[in-house]
């Protein structure tokens, strides 16, 4: 099987995404404090949870080493998209600092994966 880390990493993307599904109000208590500000992030953990699952059956499961990239390209575009968007989302330095963490971190861990497993496959 090629691209090993990359399929590594899609696999622990839809173990997320299989929480964020389960678990919607992980990401409100992670953002806000009120239960009402806490509640309207949950249907964007479930839209997370959707996405990160359906990239992360191509990148699991695709055949190809074209279409295993392609679920990396997207999965690090859409980290990219959360640092963005829920960053701008608090006031609170804490958990905006939180926020970039996780999201830029995941990004990172997936162009490594990515990188090093097109270094391989060039071999």
């Amino acid at each position: 099987m090629t691209y090993r880390l990359s399929r590594l990493m899609s696999t622990a993307t839809a173990s997320y995404g299989v929480y964020a599904l389960a678990q919607p109000r992980h990401l409100g208590s992670a953002l806000a404090e009120s239960r009402k500000e806490q509640a309207r992030y949950d249907v964007l953990a479930r839209t997370y949870g959707a996405r990160d699952l359906a990239t992360s059956a191509l990148g699991v499961l695709g055949r190809s080493e074209r279409t295993v990239r392609a679920a990396m390209l997207l999965r690090i575009a859409g980290d990219l998209s959360d640092a963005a968007i829920l960053s701008r989302e608090t006031s609170d330095p804490a958990v905006r600092q939180k926020v970039l963490a996780v999201t830029l971190g995941w990004a990172s861990l997936n162009a490594l994966a990515l990188l090093v497993d097109s270094r391989r496959a060039k071999r």
